[in-house]
């Protein structure tokens, strides 16, 4: 009976903590948008992590067989989860972290500015100087060109 017991509070605990790491992804969620195909792989992900905790719990608890007090055991912990601690945590956890994302993006953008700056700095000198070589490419072709066809002219003058 104690056995049994035990392998029923593992179960509620099993339930607690895969819903716990399923909140982590929706934070992340939150936090950093994802497209429709990676939440679908992370879901996929997600949910063989828990056929394979499951599969461990009765394997190691109950040899493989499958008891359905454990199932309603871990169904306890989820909605427990769920309803007590989920909804508050993934609220203000997104926030914070939002937040921290936000100020930390800010503190980059600041310190990054110089190096912007220069960057753009940079490229509009390029831009400047490309247009110059540019013309400065056309106008030794020309110069080439009067040299070759003058010295065409000698060499059929001579010959």
């Amino acid at each position: 009976m104690a056995n049994e017991n035990a392998f029923l509070l593992y179960a509620l605990i099993m339930g607690i903590f895969v819903t716990f790491v399923y909140d982590i992804l929706r934070i992340m969620r939150r936090v950093f948008p994802h497209s429709g195909f990676m939440t679908s792989l992370e879901d996929l992900g997600f949910w063989i992590y828990c056929a394979a905790e499951v599969f461990l719990l009765m394997y190691q608890m109950s040899d493989g067989t499958l008891r359905w007090f454990a199932v309603l055991g871990a169904l306890v912990g989820i909605i427990v989860y769920k309803k007590l601690v989920s909804p508050w945590f993934v609220k203000y956890t997104s926030l914070a972290l939002k937040k921290m994302v936000e100020i930390l993006g800010r503190v980059l953008r600041f310190c990054f500015k110089p190096i912007r700056v220069f960057l753009h700095k940079t490229a509009q000198t390029m831009r400047k100087n490309a247009g110059r070589v540019v013309h400065r490419r056309h106008k030794v072709k020309k110069v080439f060109k009067k040299k070759l066809t003058f010295l065409l002219k000698v060499l059929k003058m001579t010959i």
